[in-house]
């Protein structure tokens, strides 16, 4: 009997009268709203404009939504055209299935169609992005356990989780909960890549092939793990061989990236250096203008004798009226007066 495991939900849906709210979906929208959020963070750190990244994701999410659906589709084709199946259902994307492999690709599409519309390279826009993206697969595999799919083989472990569902031939038991286990792995794959951009300072397209061989190695045994239906190629699952393949692409890239063009861009959207620099040029010319005013004032004011008084000046009206008056010669007999009675009062 186990002692502990991690209970499944009843049902993965809730209905807020005739609308549905799936749990499924949450996880996949609240991934996409924090690899938005920290693309974006990421993106202006390295020079770019607000907005830049959300604009982008415009593009890149609905591709990547039917290219995940697409593959899945394709490479589990007996779920939905084999004898008793509906190929309705493989339009129904809210009940599971989204093929990693075709959602990076076609989401690519997106996201590169967005870039050049936006005048964005685009090596940098998926660098800035990498990390985000594996927190949303994260995030999007918590989606699998509302589900009750995707799980490893049987086990009394005490993080194992524990599979009520009979639907598609599944047995109620314990098992090896994969979907934690690549949440946790993606994750790790995330402060790697943030890591390794800031100590090594990538660039051209690297951080994200970085993630991309990061999730690849990991996917790999988790994927030997899974007891799902799955197409095998030489003993090995379909999604273990793309897992190898991919990962091979994604280190060769990374070498020759490296060799060919080194460090990281100066530049990553002419359109936010602009604006940064108009921005300084319009400040400095406010500065100018500010201090040529008071220059000028300054002037003015120190022609003005009557101002130059007021402001605590030297008053030269009574320094001329001073020099004036010992040229007058009754003030000089004063002062000779004045002097022959001092010379008495010594002599007295």
């Amino acid at each position: 009997m186990e002692l502990a495991f991690i209970p499944s939900p009843s049902r993965g849906v809730l209905h807020l009268g005739p609308i549905p709210l799936r749990g499924y979906a949450f996880c996949i929208i609240i991934g996409v709203f924090v690899a938005v959020w920290l693309g974006n963070k990421r993106w202006i750190a390295r020079g770019g404009r607000p907005g830049t990244v959300a604009d982008i994701a415009v593009w890149a999410v609905p591709f990547g939504l039917i290219g995940g659906r697409l593959y899945h589709v394709i490479t589990d084709y007996q779920l939905y055209f084999s004898e008793g199946r509906d190929w309705v259902d493989a339009f129904k994307i809210w009940e599971g299935g989204l093929g990693i492999w075709g959602a990076i690709a076609f989401g690519a599409v997106g996201a590169w169609i967005g870039a050049r519309r936006r005048g964005v390279p685009m090596p940098a826009y998926a660098d800035a992005v990498a990390p985000g993206i594996a927190l949303a697969q994260a995030i999007g595999r918590w989606g699998n356990w509302f589900n009750q799919e995707l799980y490893g083989k049987a086990t009394d472990l005490p993080w194992a989780v524990e599979i009520t569902s009979t639907a598609d031939g599944r047995l109620p038991g314990t098992y090896h909960p994969t979907f934690l286990y690549e949440s946790l792995w993606c994750i790790g794959v995330a402060l790697l890549v943030i890591w390794a951009d800031r100590r090594f300072t990538l660039g051209h397209g690297r951080a994200f092939a970085l993630y991309v061989a990061a999730y690849c190695a990991g996917r790999f045994w988790i994927e030997y793990m899974r007891v799902d239906d799955a197409h095998h190629i030489l003993g090995l699952r379909l999604n273990n061989w793309t897992a190898l393949f991919v990962f091979l692409l994604a280190v060769l890239y990374m070498v020759l990236s490296a060799r060919k063009r080194p460090g990281r861009e100066a530049v990553v959207e002419p359109g936010a250096e602009t604006a940064a620099g108009d921005a300084g040029a319009d400040g400095e010319k406010d500065a100018k203008q500010d201090t040529g005013a008071a220059a000028a004032d300054a002037g003015t004011d120190a022609d003005d004798p009557d101002t130059a008084g007021k402001a605590g000046g030297p008053d030269l009206t009574k320094a001329t009226g001073t020099a004036e008056d010992a040229d007058d010669p009754e003030d000089a007999k004063d002062a000779e007066a004045v002097k022959g009675g001092a010379d008495s009062a010594k002599k007295g």
